[in-house]
Parts: C-alpha cells; sequence; structure tokens
C-alpha cells in the first residue's frame, strides 16, 4: 500500500522521501524540490511539478501518490461566506467553510465525518458518527482551496466543523503541525483554533503543545442540568471538571455560546455565564442559533441576545455577539451535508416509485 505523504508531518514527509528518493539512486537536492510541492506550492498530481524530470514524476504518481478531495457541492453567499461540501475516497462527505472579513479569511474546518456527540442544535450531531478523517483528509480542506486558488489561502483556520476535534486527536495533533510549520501552511498558531465540547483526556495533550494554538470551548450553558438536556457530553465529562481543566491552560480561552430562544438566553442564566467566565479571563462568543442547524429550536430574538451581551459586559465579562454568516446558503453545520443527503435520497425513492409505477 501506497504513504500517503500529505498525513505525516513535514518532518516525517521529510524522512519519507529523503529515503524513497536515496533508494531510486536521486541527487539530495530534489528533497528541496518535491517537499514544497505538499503544502507550501502545491500540486494537485505529481504529473504538475514540471520542475521535475518526467520518469521522477511517474515514480513519484505510483509511489507516493497525492490524494484529493472531490468538490461536490459550492455554495456562496451573499455576504462572502463559501461553502464546499467534499467528497472522500469511500463515499463519505464532509465541509468546510470559508468567511472573508477583511483582510482576514478564515476556514472552518471539519475533523470527522459526521459526529457522535449529539449536540441538540447541530445538523451534523443528527447525522450520527461516520469516522474520523485522516490528517491529510483534514488538512486537504485547506490544501484544496490553495490549488484553487492560491489567493484563497486562508489566514486563520478554525476546527469548528463537522466532528469533535479531540475524538480524533492523534490526526489532529499532526494537522496542527502541518499547518503551523513554515514546511507546512505556515499558518501562525494564534490563528489557529481548535474547538471542543471538553474531552478532557485528549485537552491537557493539545494544553501540553508549546505552540500558542487557541482553544474555544463549546459551553452552551452555564450550569450542569441545562447542559446535560442541550449537550449529552455533560454525562461524561461534567461542568465542574470541565472547568477545573481550562484553570490549567495556560491561554485565554473563549467561551462558545449559541443563544436558544426560552432555552439558555435569560438575563439570570447571562448571570450565572458570568460567574464561570470571570475566573478565567475568558472571551465569551455569543452566537445566534442558525436556524438550519436546528429545525426543531427557536433563535433568540436580537433583543434578548442584546440583553445578554449587556449583562455579562456589566459583570466585567469580555463578550462579543457575532452576527450569523451565509443564511441565505446552507451554512449551519453539518447542514449542506444533511440537505444533499436527503435530496439524494428523495430522487432516489423517486426514481424506485416511478419504476415500480411503470
Amino acid at each position: 500500500m501506497s504513504i500517503d505523504l500529505l498525513s505525516l508531518t513535514p518532518e516525517a514527509a521529510r524522512a519519507t522521501l529523503q529515503e524513497w528518493l536515496a533508494a531510486r539512486g536521486e541527487p539530495a537536492y530534489r528533497v528541496r524540490q518535491v517537499l514544497p510541492r505538499l503544502w507550501q506550492r502545491p500540486v494537485a498530481g505529481w504529473s504538475d511539478a514540471t520542475d521535475l524530470p518526467e520518469p521522477l514524476r511517474r515514480a513519484l504518481a505510483e509511489a507516493l501518490p497525492l490524494r484529493r478531495l472531490t468538490l461536490r457541492t459550492h455554495q456562496a453567499s451573499s455576504d462572502g461566506t463559501e461553502k464546499f461540501l467534499w467528497g472522500l475516497d469511500d463515499g463519505e462527505a464532509i465541509e468546510s467553510v470559508l468567511i472573508p472579513e477583511g483582510k482576514r479569511r478564515t476556514l472552518c474546518i471539519s475533523s470527522q465525518a459526521g459526529c457522535a456527540l449529539g449536540c441538540v442544535f447541530c445538523a451534523t450531531g443528527r447525522m450520527g458518527f461516520r469516522r474520523n478523517l485522516s490528517a491529510g483528509e483534514i488538512a486537504a480542506q485547506v490544501r484544496e482551496l490553495v490549488l484553487r486558488d492560491p489567493a484563497l489561502k486562508p489566514t486563520n483556520v478554525v476546527f469548528m466543523g463537522m466532528g469533535e476535534p479531540l475524538l480524533n486527536w492523534d490526526a489532529v495533533d499532526t494537522t496542527l503541525t502541518v499547518l503551523n510549520q513554515p514546511d507546512g501552511f505556515g499558518i501562525g498558531a494564534r490563528h489557529i483554533t481548535l474547538s471542543t465540547v471538553g474531552i478532557l483526556p485528549s485537552l491537557a495533550k493539545f494544553a501540553r503543545r508549546p505552540e500558542q494554538f487557541r482553544l474555544a470551548v463549546s459551553l452552551h450553558a452555564p450550569a450542569p442540568a441545562l447542559r446535560r438536556e442541550l449537550m449529552p457530553i455533560e454525562k461524561k465529562y461534567t461542568l465542574p471538571e470541565l472547568m477545573g481543566a481550562l484553570k490549567q491552560f495556560r491561554r485565554r480561552v473563549t467561551l462558545e455560546y449559541v443563544l436558544i430562544g426560552g432555552k439558555n438566553d435569560s438575563l439570570d442564566t447571562a448571570d450565572q455565564l458570568a460567574k464561570l467566565a470571570q475566573p478565567l479571563e475568558a472571551l465569551v462568543n455569543l452566537l445566534p442559533l442558525h436556524p438550519g442547524g436546528a429545525p426543531d429550536l427557536t433563535p433568540s430574538p436580537r433583543a434578548q441576545m442584546l440583553a445578554f451581551e449587556r449583562r455579562l459586559k456589566q459583570r466585567g465579562v469580555a463578550a462579543v455577539l457575532r452576527r450569523s454568516r451565509g443564511l441565505d446558503i446552507s451554512a449551519a453545520c453539518g447542514q449542506l451535508r444533511v440537505e444533499v443527503e436527503a435530496r439524494t435520497r428523495r430522487t432516489k425513492v423517486g426514481a424506485e416509485e416511478h419504476a415500480h409505477i411503470e
């Protein structure tokens, strides 16, 4: 079976290439020609690396092929947000969302196909868990954009797409290195954010990494009973345990909080949230519920969201009310994949019914 260079760290990829090229009797400088074609100046396939001799390109394609994602659906919003549904080799599909804002281009990437956690406000959670992604498949979401147009290379990457990154730690750990290192995509650690519901064993491993990667925690409720209602993970890793683990984290933490009408948006709840955020000096990211993510829940009214934000600030908490992006496209996490699957099923059922009628 061929080696997937794109699932290795740049250091491991360099060592693999050195060994493979030496075995072919290639000069040592070939490594300096080949390695940048993985991430720094990526090529779609080795045949496009025209600075290399033809026989070497053919041998690379055979022994060390570059695996690609297949673009299944692309949607562009009037606000500039772009959503991509990528097909994987085994027929699974994952999403990424590109959000431009001034000079920033933030790419939201997936770390799993589907998700096992079942948060009630998330379309991916209703899909269930399919499988973990390889490091190559995670990083490919960045690579494919650069292949489309180098100007699309993201300035920021957030692990906030499909899946729970810390349930796929080994692949995510490698991907963080690929994204950050100069021989990889060279994106600054402070521009890379990992979002988690709080998988404590992997959170401890993430905290031990020396780089200044950012951490965002999906909180969504300041009390265990309410959080359990919204997020089943609360049964395994409780809110008090999670807050204790965050106090050990040496960097500023962001608390993510989706405002759901009548559920977690009262001013009393804001006071409880302030008590959690204050000791951490955390930033609270208030997110409007994306209506496509959970059709059975009601977004909090804008006046209530503003009052909630104001209450946190009055309690000395740094809070930002984000605006929903991509409302005119399927931009909620997992929404596009769920919709495409439903359309495919409807088409299949319609074709079967039509065949039955005939």
